[in-house]
């Protein structure tokens, strides 16, 4: 899982130039973590992290180069991403 994070987090760099990577490891963490919460809760079975690797690379497609105006609209994270 370690090695996914880490080309998940370059791959949402490269989409958002505006991202560190501190932050962009953030962002994938927690995504992944949301959605595999979510997923539990929802009653589903675990997939494998095939599953949680496609979805997030649904999201940082289409949401990626944006991702750091959530913080603005929903302040359910922005103590771990605002800057310091």
């Amino acid at each position: 899982m370690k090695e996914l994070i880490e080309q998940l987090t370059n791959e949402l760099m490269q989409k958002n130039p505006q991202l560190s990577e501190d932050k962009a490891r953030t962002w994938v963490e927690l995504l992944a973590s949301d959605f595999e919460s979510s997923y539990a809760k929802a009653g589903y079975d675990y997939q494998g992290t095939a599953v949680v690797e496609k979805v997030l690379r649904q999201w940082i497609d289409s949401y990626g180069d944006k991702i750091h105006e959530f913080v603005t609209s929903n302040p359910k994270y922005a103590h771990l991403l605002n800057e310091q």
